[in-house]
């Protein structure tokens, strides 16, 4: 797969379809590389007359680490997430959204629809609200405007966040399998065996939890982007499952009422993942929605 300098950095991406379609930009979430946006789910993208672009944010997979910032403080951190108090953090969502943006320019792409999942939603709706002439429309799946007050992970998918990286290969695939049974989907089929698959194919790439925490830390720190969201003017689509225990959907709501003419699509039985199951409706909507933006 290709690297190209953006922002300052190096991001790792790939590309689904004919260059002349409508462009769309997929970020990615929390510690997630870009291999999370299954190549069924791009290609069914491509083939609704996309060009597709995913790439890995920075501290994940192999575009640039950022090692020699050092590790946040887990207990500090989880007491800014629990109080709303500042939380020091070794680079930004703004940061994040810059080199996304930066991503567009080096691939020489004037503009292109963006569309994050969970924390590459937060990333996409900094991009529309710093880059504004870089977005055509926004995509927010199972994401949040990161308003105080709004409900937080259930207890059991917060330990998700903080648990300790997996050492081993073995102890990786164990943990996804863990993590995606409790965070998963509940509406749709679990798949066990692709679950394994998909897990070590992660670590096999590039295990880096050390990344996933400076995200995570960048993530607190933001604080919320209801206000500046309030003053959007693009097409929008905000789909949130009604099953989701690390996002709730009242995150999915809040995004929409406030972006304005937001749409907001609920998948029944989906939570915190793109299930296959889940494409048939998701695909399209996305398409539909690209599509009349223009």
């Amino acid at each position: 797969m290709p690297r190209v300098d953006a922002h300052g950095i190096q991001l790792e991406y790939d590309t689904f379809g004919d260059r002349s379609g409508r462009p769309l930009l997929l970020v990615m979430g929390l510690g997630g590389q870009m291999i999370m946006w299954d190549e069924g789910f791009c290609d069914a993208l491509a083939e609704e007359g996309h060009f597709v672009v995913r790439f890995d944010n920075r501290d994940v997979g192999l575009s640039t680490h950022f090692d020699e910032l050092g590790l946040p403080d887990l207990a500090e951190l989880m007491t800014a997430f629990a109080t709303g108090a500042p939380a020091n953090s070794r680079y930004s969502l703004d940061d994040m959204a810059d080199d996304t943006a930066g991503l567009l320019e080096a691939l020489d792409l004037e503009s292109a629809h963006v569309c994050g999942a969970s924390m590459g939603g937060m990333i996409a709706q900094t991009v529309a609200i710093r880059h504004p002439g870089r977005v055509r429309s926004l995509v927010s799946i199972m994401s949040t405007t990161g308003e105080p007050g709004l409900p937080g992970p259930t207890a059991e998918a917060m330990q998700v966040l903080i648990a300790p990286g997996p050492t081993n290969r073995k102890e990786a695939i164990e943990r996804g399998v863990k993590t995606w049974s409790l965070i998963g989907s509940p509406g749709f089929p679990f798949d066990e065996a692709r679950t394994r698959e998909r897990a070590a194919a992660f670590y096999d790439r590039a295990n880096h939890p050390e990344g996933q925490a400076r995200q995570l830390a960048a993530i607190v720190a933001h604080g919320s982007r209801r206000e500046a969201l309030q003053r959007l003017s693009l097409p929008t689509l905000v789909i949130h499952g009604d099953a989701d225990p690390l996002v709730p959907i009242e995150g999915g709501r809040d995004t929409a009422a406030a972006i304005p003419g937001a749409e907001f699509l609920v998948v029944e039985g989906m939570a915190h993942d793109l299930p296959p199951g889940a494409w048939p409706t998701i695909v399209p909507a996305i398409a539909r929605h690209t599509g009349a933006a223009g």
